[in-house]
């Protein structure tokens, strides 16, 4: 269960499943780095868990993996009831509670 791992954990997972699906297209780093415009170590740094949002959002549309975000963090979905309750207006900030 990802909630009961640390940062680095979830970090170092998502950088061995980029790896993975790396392997799997028969992809070399360097292939992969030069496809994506970045370098070689940003790739290996990606692998490690040790990277940045932008930086595993190249590899991803490299590999083809963007489609996986929707899985991740999915467009949120606002009940039937709650747009009736605000007429048409849009949340822009969440209430004080």
């Amino acid at each position: 269960m990802l909630v009961l791992k640390s940062d680095k954990e979830i970090c170092t997972m998502i950088g061995n499943r980029l790896a993975a699906a790396r392997l799997q297209q028969n992809l070399t780093q360097a292939l992969l780095a030069e496809t994506a415009g970045i370098s070689v170590n940003a790739v290996q740094k990606a692998e490690k868990g040790a990277s940045t949002l932008p930086t595993y959002i190249k590899i991803m549309r490299v590999l083809r993996l963007l489609d996986q975000l929707d899985s991740f963090l999915p467009e949120p979905t606002i009940s039937p009831i709650a747009i009736a309750k605000m007429k048409g207006k849009k949340r822009t900030r969440a209430s004080n509670k």
